[in-house]
């Protein structure tokens, strides 16, 4: 297979991958992962999903991202993991660090010159305030949706139509509503604005987004990096400019191929037998590396 070149970014923010589920996209979340070199790489939650984690289902593809990743970190690419609501266990990890890997709930960057308050977005949802146990509920529902929609898609694509997205509609639906409730941009905004924030970057809602957003007390760049379920976005700042990555318009990751060469494989079996903060990582968790 040749050789990709690599795109180089400054800073890349993903979110809402949710490791561990039916409905995650980790396949093409891995083929965009291998196209770029970014100097700081935000997990900016939901990246593995431990509301619904089951040990029987966590697929070699899921485990392939956060191996990419930590390849990532051994390269020299700042890794910040920032909390959410389906990966909340993490956050009594807190401040824990491993080279340049380290676990937050928010995150402050001084980003040339201008300030970014970066979390994942939870903390203004008002099911999760006061209603988690029907959060996790609709988690569940969500998946199941998702696993539908599959079966829908295959005998779509077997009879020769497009796609169809009845989960986003619902998903989209029920988001709405909630933002209408909660005025989340908003909220977020005017908290941002307050605190002289330039950028507010967040996550939760699946719903990418990069606006200006004014009032009478300032402005702010409202962004929002969507999801790796759906939307398949993340958002990327390079050449002192944001910009929102969409997966369907990418030809160069959609194009890579799944099966390496025994030459590439062997290299890659190298790799990972000398990953060392791969395996400190699972250590530091007390996690059992999986049996080949």
């Amino acid at each position: 297979m040749k050789k990709i070149k690599k795109r180089p970014i400054d800073y890349v923010v993903i979110s809402d991958v949710h490791l561990g589920t039916y409905g995650c996209r980790a396949n093409e979340l891995l083929n965009y992962l291998k196209t770029i070199q970014p100097k700081v790489l935000i997990l900016n939650g939901d990246i593995i999903d431990i509301w619904q984690f089951n040990k029987h289902y966590f697929p070699k593809s899921h485990m392939s991202v956060i191996k990419h990743i930590t390849t990532l970190l051994s390269k020299g690419t700042e890794v910040y993991y920032i909390t959410g609501n389906h990966d909340e266990m993490l956050r009594k990890f807190k401040g824990f660090q491993l080279g340049n890997f380290k676990i937050l709930n928010k995150l402050v960057l001084n980003i040339d010159d201008n300030k970014a308050w970066v979390f994942h977005g939870d903390v203004f949802d008002v099911t999760m305030q006061h209603s988690k146990w029907l959060a996790k509920l609709g988690g569940k529902g969500y998946d199941f949706l998702i696993i539908i929609n599959t079966c829908i898609n295959w005998f779509s694509n077997l009879l020769g139509y497009g796609k169809l997205s009845l989960s986003k509609k619902i998903k989209n639906s029920v988001k709405s509503a909630v933002k209408f409730v909660n005025n989340f941009e908003k909220t977020a905004s005017d908290i941002a604005i307050e605190s002289d924030y330039d950028y507010v970057i967040c996550g939760h809602i699946h719903q990418p987004e990069i606006k200006e957003i004014k009032t009478p007390k300032g402005k702010t760049m409202y962004l929002n990096s969507g999801d790796w379920i759906e939307n398949l976005t993340a958002l990327e700042y390079t050449d002192k400019k944001w910009s929102l990555y969409k997966y369907a318009n990418d030809k160069i990751a959609k194009n890579i191929e799944k099966k390496l060469s025994k030459k590439e494989l062997k290299s890659l079996n190298k790799e990972e037998k000398g990953n060392f903060l791969f395996e400190e990582l699972l250590k530091e968790f007390d996690i059992q590396k999986p049996s080949k």
